[in-house]
C-alpha cells in the first residue's frame, strides 16, 4: 500500500497511521455527487480492492442539477424536468463506466437519487428521513472503513453529506473509522493521511475520470489537476469534542437580515433567520445558543447561510461542529 501520514505544518505530529487493507477491509465511498468518487478515493478504492476488501460507493444524488455543461453539450438555453433527468441518466451511466474501470462490479453502487444541490434541504427539512435512511444503507453493509466529505468542503451538497453520516453514525457501539476528503475550499491545518498510489493506479484513476465525459468537457483541466494529487483524508475523532455553545462567526449587522442559521443533531433540525435565533453574545462578542444545543446530544452542527437567491452555488460560511 502507498500510503502514508502528512501534516499541514511542522508543528504537527499525526499519531495514527492508515489502517492495513485485507479481506476484512469493508470500505465505504460517501459521493455526493457522480465523479466525487474517482476524484476524491480513486486510489484508496483500488488499494483495498488489491487486498482483497469490500468497497461499496453510496451516491447520494445524481448530478443532474448540472446546467452549464449540460447547456454546452446540448446545445440548448432551458432546462426542464425532463432535460434534467435525461442528465441525470447520463450521469449514472457515467458512473457505472467510472466503477467499472476502477475494478468495481455494478452492484457496489447504491444510489439513493435525492436532489443535487438539495442535500442540505434533506438534512434540515421537518420531519426528514435522510439520517434513517443514512443509517439503514451503512448498517446494512458494516462498514469498516468510512470515507466521506470534510465538514469543511465548502460545496453545500457536501458539507451537508458529512453532517448527514455523523449523525446517522451517532450512538453506535463499534463506529467504522472515518476518513474525510476535500474537493472544494481550503482545509485548516491538520494531521492528514495521504496516498499517493502507484503509477499504475494513478493511470487507472485518471481513466475512469475521462469516463465523467460530461464534467470533463467544460472542466477538464481542473479535474485532472484535483485527481492527479495525492489523496488526502482527515481522520475524525472517535472520541466526541467536548460540547460548547459558542459559534465561530460574527456577521456584520448589515448581512444580518439577510442570514439564515441552522442546527442539526440527532434530536433534528431547526432554521431561523438570524435576528429570530435564540443567540446570547458574550463580553468578547461571541454569539451562543446556549439552552438549545446544551440540552441536545453530540454530535450537533450549525450552518450560517445567505438566505438569498444567488448565482454562487458554495458556502461561504458553511458548517461547523458544536
Amino acid at each position: 500500500m502507498s500510503a502514508a501520514v502528512g501534516q499541514a505544518s511542522p508543528s504537527t505530529t499525526p499519531e495514527r497511521e492508515l489502517p492495513t487493507f485485507s479481506t476484512q477491509t469493508r470500505l465505504l465511498v460517501v459521493a455526493p455527487h457522480p465523479d466525487d468518487e474517482t476524484i476524491a478515493a480513486g486510489l484508496l478504492i483500488q488499494q483495498v480492492q488489491a487486498a482483497g476488501g469490500e468497497v461499496r460507493i453510496l451516491l447520494l444524488t445524481a448530478g443532474d442539477n448540472n446546467p452549464w455543461p449540460q447547456r454546452w453539450l446540448e446545445r440548448r438555453v432551458q432546462i426542464r424536468d425532463a432535460d434534467r433527468q435525461r442528465w441525470g441518466r447520463r450521469r449514472h451511466a457515467e458512473i457505472a463506466q467510472a466503477l467499472q474501470l476502477l475494478g468495481l462490479p455494478p452492484s457496489a453502487l447504491h444510489a439513493l437519487g435525492w436532489p443535487d444541490m438539495g442535500v442540505t434541504d434533506c438534512l434540515l427539512q421537518p420531519g426528514n428521513t435522510a439520517v434513517s435512511t443514512l443509517a439503514a444503507v451503512i448498517g446494512q453493509f458494516r462498514p469498516s472503513l468510512i470515507a466521506m466529505p470534510s465538514l469543511d468542503d465548502r460545496h453545500p451538497d457536501h458539507g451537508a453529506a458529512h453532517v448527514l453520516v455523523r449523525l446517522a453514525l451517532a450512538g453506535q457501539t463499534t463506529p467504522a473509522q472515518l476518513l474525510t476528503y476535500l474537493v472544494h475550499g481550503h482545509a485548516p491545518d491538520s494531521a492528514f493521511f495521504e496516498i499517493r498510489g502507484s503509477s499504475a493506479e494513478q493511470a487507472t484513476k485518471l481513466t475512469a475520470l475521462t469516463a465523467h465525459h460530461s464534467q470533463m468537457v467544460l472542466s477538464g483541466n481542473r479535474m485532472r489537476h484535483l485527481a492527479a494529487r495525492p489523496e488526502r483524508y482527515v481522520e475524525v475523532p472517535k472520541m466526541p469534542k467536548e460540547s460548547s455553545t459558542a459559534l465561530p462567526w460574527q456577521p456584520s449587522a448589515w448581512l444580518q437580515p439577510w442570514l439564515r442559521l441552522s442546527v442539526a443533531s440527532a434530536a433534528g433540525a431547526q432554521s431561523w433567520r438570524w435576528k429570530d435565533a435564540p443567540l446570547q453574545r458574550d463580553g468578547h462578542g461571541v454569539y451562543h445558543l446556549p439552552t438549545l444545543v446544551a440540552a441536545e446530544a453530540t454530535p450537533r452542527f450549525a450552518k450560517l447561510a445567505w438566505g438569498l437567491p444567488s448565482l454562487w452555488i458554495f458556502d461561504h460560511w458553511g458548517w461547523c461542529e458544536l
